[in-house]
């Protein structure tokens, strides 16, 4: 008998940005910040894989 599933999908988007900064904890600071002001929008060409997997509700 057929059932019903939940089949999660997750994709990755990843993209390296270079930015100015005094120490690594200051430029992902920034990164984080631009990323909020939509400075860096990831879109398709950003795309680095997908995953599926079953959803179980917690």
């Amino acid at each position: 008998m057929k059932r019903i599933y939940k089949i999660e999908i997750e994709e990755l988007l990843q993209r390296v940005v270079e930015i100015e900064a005094e120490n690594v904890n200051e430029a992902i600071s920034k990164a984080k910040e631009k990323y909020r002001n939509e400075e860096y929008v990831l879109d398709e060409n950003d795309f680095k894989g997908v995953e599926f997997s079953e959803y179980e509700d917690n």
